[in-house]
């Protein structure tokens, strides 16, 4: 996936990017802006290696005077396809606009609705914590959704590809007002976002996660999705407090029963499947999941939970379930050699344990 994202940057992009700044700016030299940027590391450079490469192509080819240089791209980013190549603009605005701090607010808020701007506000967080969620707390009172996400989003503790910045993880609580004027949001888009960010401070301060979460949940349904899945990680780790928000009570009463486990061997990309059924003598709401123990490159292993359904369940019901798990390496994991275990559990309580080797 990561190969594949890199080539957003493409001759193609560089080509009308090049033609679309001549129209606004003529003396622009085309051939010297291609050369900056087609240099011969081009082929090894990762996606934002690329992003950056664009960004300081850009700066040396447009006039020096920032504002001068803005105006043009203002014309330019709207008019170049959007998602990833679009991030050229915030990034434009993260490394040559610190100076230039209202310009840049102006920008930035004007960019994200092109290309999220997500990772463009960290430097100025890092420069000015205190002036920067004030600037975010007013994005999240926007009429603009990418402008209200922007506010969530790029003021995430745990901002994936996000430059770390270490004030939100020390104090994760400061970015509430933001939050609270999002928890209602009609777009699901910034949703996600407020339910991320919360998610993100649950591995921080998990008190206050479910603090929020007691006083939102039953407000509306909007409300009542955010806070389904900012509790997700929580709710994996079997927190009490998370589970009984949820109904999730003492599974006393819960049996799991003909559990087949289809080998008790495999090799590194083969399948093991999973199939049980599930009884209850009393109605109430039910989490399944699995866990399994894996092989570490160190020779430890580190558990990881699979949600397999929530539903409610009939006195006296029986349900069946089949689960395949694949055991075949990816980017985001790699697996080693050894002895495993999958676990069933109901409502965060670990009801079956079983072993298998992977060769």
């Amino acid at each position: 996936m990561a190969e594949e994202l890199r080539h957003a940057y493409s001759p193609q992009f560089i080509d009308t990017l090049s033609q679309l700044v001549t129209k606004e700016l003529p003396s622009f030299d085309s051939a010297s802006f291609r050369s900056s940027v087609f240099q011969s590391d081009w082929e090894h450079l990762t996606l934002k290696e690329r992003m950056r490469r664009v960004t300081a192509s850009l700066y040396a080819a447009l006039p020096k005077e920032y504002e001068k240089a803005l105006s043009i791209l203002y014309n330019v980013a709207p008019k170049v396809s959007q998602g990833l190549p679009g991030l050229v603009f915030p990034d434009f605005v993260q490394v040559y606009g610190l100076a230039h701090w209202e310009k840049s607010m102006k920008a930035l808020a004007f960019f994200t609705k092109l290309s999220s701007a997500e990772f463009a506000v960290r430097p100025f967080l890092l420069e000015d914590n205190e002036r920067m969620m004030k600037q975010m707390i007013e994005w999240s009172k926007s009429d603009n959704e990418h402008v209200r996400r922007l506010a969530s989003e790029g003021s995430r503790s745990r901002l994936p590809w996000g430059l770390t910045v270490p004030s939100l993880k020390a104090n994760p609580r400061q970015t509430f007002a933001i939050l609270n004027h999002l928890k209602q949001d009609e777009s699901l888009y910034v949703r996600k976002s407020v339910a991320n960010h919360l998610n993100d401070i649950s591995y921080l301060d998990a008190d206050f996660v479910l603090d929020i979460a007691y006083d939102w949940y039953g407000d509306n349904p909007q409300t009542n999705w955010i806070v389904k899945h900012a509790c997700r990680s929580l709710l994996k780790k079997g927190n009490e407090r998370a589970l009984a928000l949820f109904g999730y009570g003492d599974p006393t009463g819960i049996t799991i029963d003909h559990i087949n486990i289809d080998k008790s061997e495999l090799a590194i990309g083969d399948n093991l499947l999973v199939s049980f059924t599930v009884h209850s003598s009393h109605p109430g709401p039910v989490r399944i999941e699995y866990a399994i123990d894996f092989v570490k490159a160190t020779g430890s292993r580190s558990a990881k939970s699979f949600i397999l359904k929530q539903f409610e369940m009939k006195e006296n019901e029986t349900r069946a379930f089949q689960k395949r798990h694949s055991f075949k390496d990816l980017t985001t994991r790699k697996h080693y050699r050894g002895l495993h275990t999958l676990s069933l559990k109901v409502n965060g309580v670990t009801i079956s344990s079983h072993d298998f080797l992977l060769t």
